[in-house]
């Protein structure tokens, strides 16, 4: 039988005899999942990049259970270190036991099973191999033998045996089924693993009964091995394999096409921690209707993400949803950039004094009433204060002196991508109303961070240095704002003394709430860091009474902590430009105060007036021309007065005169409206149209206002 075989061998074709070697196969195995390491090569994400099958990186062979490697050589070839790649004497047993029509494991050895593996016109067809084609596995084997050692047959064959479904290779199958590595299989796992290669989508009962025939090869007992196998066999499925630290980062870092393990910029312990202490969080916050969050931490220097936590786990309704990516309107964390920009402008400088009172500014949408966080108005204050407090109504003349289109340039800049455009938002644009990022929010404070240098966040870790930087904002004024978020005594007006925005070291952070207490943010940096964070809902629901510092600041508090454990962050340095100089307020309205300007800029003394409120007013300052107001009906009328203002006068409304003054409150009504200021002699000033909508006024009223 030897030599008709070797005859028949003569007669193949030589490609036939033309093998790989045991390098090209090994270099050609492609796993399903992609691994991601951090920084220091440590796993944290495995994202699965091949459908149809589930395949892990090669094992090497000392990586291996020797109880498995135990159990497939009893199992599937005793006599595999003696024979040269075909059994003889299993072949001739074989033979004889099919003559006889007996049932046998058959004459296939290990490598010749590893030569159908490895060459496709070997693979074992459905309706089973022809005469031809197990003579060429025979054939294949043998040169195999000859080619390659024993070890690397055996070490091939492990990771690329097709198992129990969609899994191939040992490594998958151990922790799909066992949740551990190849390496850490014990003598029942090892024989269940050695039963599922003869008859890989058996069921249960005849996977046990085969384990146990193979232990029995052991002499070891099969207690158990039929419960043991139902639970392996119950696994599996289309479960994530290995570390699921970094979900969302890998959708954005891993390249789909590149090699199976890929290094990122992320620190696994940074990402650990992040993890943890959003939950943490959330979970202190149960009862308030808040279920989701995000974080992101940078480092200043290079860009690195070192963490990204895009949602929270298997708690949240949407844990597919990245938000770190997901839009929402950022509230009052976009009021550094304004006044940033008010400063390199020179309107005005930290020791301006700004009106905190009530003010209707005109949009594009309607009358706009902003209001502070605590429902108070605080009066003449400095722009330290203004911007350290979260005040919003002096944010918004800071706005107004900018114009729209200047802002909306500006948050362009630093990498916001405001979406619409700058008439779109209006006035409201000081305040947080466009859509942005968790991301590009927290990489625009990193360019705060960096005196106004912007460039844009590394994810994956290459060779090739950082991103070129680009200037956005002045460094003079950007320190400004620096030292302000920075200072704990500027927002204490509003948030204490003993907030979680106070910390050990240097930090420079703002909070954020959207309107109805959708959104909830917290982004601040120190001399080596920036972190983000934002808590919330996905579907958009507001919380119960959570604000940016009760809800995402203590989150962020942590992260500082912890990142600058034994090296306290460092003041910055003051840059060219910026000079220090003390100041005193004549109305003593605060007290005196060594303050930061930008040189030439520099004031000692400030009275009771702003540069944001002209020395005289003309025409008509309120309402707008094409504003519109829309009453809440549930609110009393006499809570809802529109105020007319501007230059001394009489006031004429729809052709009739209502008042005289610089002022008149005035009860609205539906429809359009048109209003008139007359001057000296009856002189038309101005003249501006508004509507309003939404009222409801009954008809005697109506009738007592128009004279009836």
């Amino acid at each position: 039988m030897k030599r008709a075989l070797l005859a028949l061998c003569c007669a193949l074709p030589a490609a036939a005899l033309a093998l790989p070697s045991f390098d090209e196969v090994r270099t050609a195995h492609r796993p399903s999942e992609i691994t991601l390491l951090d920084r220091h090569g440590v796993p944290v994400q495995t994202l699965r990049v091949d459908k149809s099958v589930r395949r892990l990186p090669w094992v090497p062979l000392a990586d291996t259970s020797p109880a498995l490697l135990r159990a497939i050589v009893l199992s599937e070839d005793k006599r595999f270190h003696e024979h040269s790649g075909v059994d003889w004497q299993a072949v001739a047993s074989s033979a004889w036991a099919n003559l006889w029509n007996t049932r046998t494991r058959g004459a296939s050895t290990l490598t010749m099973q590893l030569a159908g593996l490895i060459d496709d016109g070997l693979a074992r067809p459905a309706a089973g191999r022809s005469v031809v084609q197990k003579i060429g596995q025979a054939v294949t084997a043998t040169q195999l033998e000859r080619q390659w050692k024993k070890s690397q047959i055996l070490e091939a064959y492990l990771n690329a045996v097709p198992l129990r479904g969609e899994l191939v290779g040992v490594p998958a199958l151990a922790q799909t089924l066992f949740g551990k590595h190849a390496s850490g299989l014990d003598g029942t796992e090892a024989a269940i693993t050695a039963a599922l290669v003869r008859a890989p989508n058996a069921p249960p009962e005849r996977v046990a009964q085969r384990a146990c025939e193979v232990l029995a090869l052991q002499q070891r007992s099969c207690a158990g091995i039929e419960l043991q196998t139902r639970a392996a066999l119950s696994r599996g499925g289309g479960m994530p394999l290995g570390e699921q630290l970094a979900p969302h980062f890998a959708r954005q870092a891993i390249d789909v096409q590149g090699p199976a393990v890929q290094r990122s910029t992320l620190d696994a312990g940074v990402q650990r921690l992040a993890i943890e202490t959003l939950r943490h969080q959330l979970a202190e916050l149960s009862g308030r209707n808040v279920e989701d969050g995000a974080i992101v931490v940078l480092d200043n220097a290079s860009g690195a993400v070192l963490a990204w936590v895009g949602a929270n786990g298997g708690t949240s309704a949407a844990a597919q949803v990245d938000g770190v990516l997901a839009r929402r309107q950022p509230g009052s964390t976009i009021k550094p950039f304004v006044y940033a920009l008010a400063f390199e402008k020179r309107l005005i400088t930290p020791a301006s004094l700004l009106d905190d009172s009530p003010a209707q500014i005109a949009t594009a949408s309607g009358l706009y009433l902003p209001q502070n966080y605590d429902r108070e108005f605080k009066g003449w204050v400095s722009a330290r204060t203004a911007l350290g407090a979260s005040l919003n109504v002096p944010a918004v003349r800071v706005g107004a002196m900018l114009g729209p289109d200047a802002l909306f340039a500006r948050l362009n800049a630093f990498g916001l991508s405001v979406s619409e455009s700058a008439g779109y938002h209006g006035q409201a644009l000081a305040l947080g109303s466009a859509d942005v990022t968790l991301l590009a929010l927290t990489n625009a404070y990193r360019s705060l961070a960096n005196g106004g240098l912007a460039s844009a966040p590394r994810l994956r870790a290459t060779p090739s240095a950082a991103a070129s930087s680009r200037r956005v904002a002045d460094e003079a004024a950007v320190h400004l704002v620096a030292d302000i978020l920075a200072d704990n005594g500027a927002r204490a007006r509003t948030f204490g003394l003993a907030s979680a925005l106070a910390t050990r070291g240097f930090a420079a952070v703002k909070t954020g709430t959207s309107k109805d207490l959708r959104d909830n943010w917290c982004v601040g940096f120190t001399d080596r860091h920036t972190v983000g964070v934002w808590v919330g809902n996905a579907s958009g629901e507001p919380m119960h009474d959570v604000s940016g510092v009760s809800g995402a600041a203590p989150i962020w508090h942590t992260l500082m902590t912890r990142l600058h454990e034994g090296r306290p962050s460092k003041a910055p340095a003051r840059p060219a430009g910026v000079v220090a100089t003390r100041v005193a307020f004549e109305s003593k309205r605060e007290a005196p105060r060594d303050e930061v300007f930008i040189a030439g800029t520099e004031q000692s003394r400030q009275r009771d007036s702003s540069q944001l409120v002209p020395q005289r007013v003309f025409g008509i300052v309120s309402p707008r021309d094409g504003s519109r107001y829309a009453l809440d009906p549930d609110i009393p009328p006499a809570a809802q007065q529109i105020r007319f203002e501007g230059e001394h006068g009489t006031w004429v409304l729809d052709g009739r005169c209502v008042g005289q003054g610089s002022s008149l409150a005035w009860s609205p009504w539906p429809g359009r409206h048109e209003l008139s200021l007359l001057g000296p002699g009856g002189r038309v000033l101005q003249t501006v149209r508004f509507e309003v909508r939404g009222a409801v006024v009954k008809a005697a009223a109506a009738a007592r206002r128009s004279g009836g």
